[in-house]
């Protein structure tokens, strides 16, 4: 059994135990959080698609840790004007532990 979850603006495929980093929630760790907006569950071989959501699934998760992923360098540059801009960034992250899916 999976499902097709949506959160921070991108979409992700869960199953039961799954650990998967998402973009950052604001919930203390060890809390639980509820992601409702589900777009496909699939459970053995039975495929139900949302329109665009499926109406009562929710995907029940545990938040285990929160984090900052690596660091990527911006650097902007334009020829012959001396013109040099160098800038570090870390995403900030949550990482959660899915324990149930919900039809």
């Amino acid at each position: 059994m999976y499902a097709i979850i949506q959160t921070g603006g991108k979409q992700y495929r869960v199953s039961e135990g799954d650990v998967l980093s998402v973009e950052k929630l604001p919930v203390a760790e060890g809390e639980e959080v509820v992601f409702d907006q589900v777009l496909t569950v699939v459970a053995d071989g039975d495929v139900k698609i949302g329109k665009p959501v499926l109406e009562g699934a929710k995907v029940t998760a545990k938040v285990v840790e929160h984090g900052k992923g690596e660091k990527i360098l911006v650097f902007k540059y334009k020829a012959k004007s001396n013109y040099r801009k160098r800038q570090g960034h870390r995403q900030p992250y949550t990482k959660v532990e899915i324990s149930k899916i919900e039809e």
